[in-house]
């Protein structure tokens, strides 16, 4: 029996954030999807920020420095429609 594969879609992916992704699945001989599945991959092997006031040094991160100036406000509202919709 074949396993069964997720598929995702990002949509509103900064033009910035996809370049460094392409320049990372050149650097390390991948395609943009395998490199994205590498990344996801290792990300949530971790465990999650313990809570928010560890979620600014986590974007900082994500971002490399280079973060848009919203991005943690956006991940909090984010995360809090997907909590509505649980």
């Amino acid at each position: 029996m074949p396993t069964q594969m997720a598929i995702l879609n990002i949509r509103n992916l900064p033009e910035e954030v996809h370049a460094r992704l392409r320049v990372r699945a050149a650097r390390n001989g991948r395609s943009m999807e395998a490199e994205a599945r590498a990344i996801l991959a290792e990300a949530c092997g971790r465990a999650a920020p313990a809570d928010a006031s560890s979620l600014p040094g986590w974007v900082d991160r994500l971002y490399g420095g280079e973060k848009p100036a919203d991005a943690v406000e956006r991940l909090i509202a984010e995360r809090r429609r997907e909590a509505r919709r649980e």
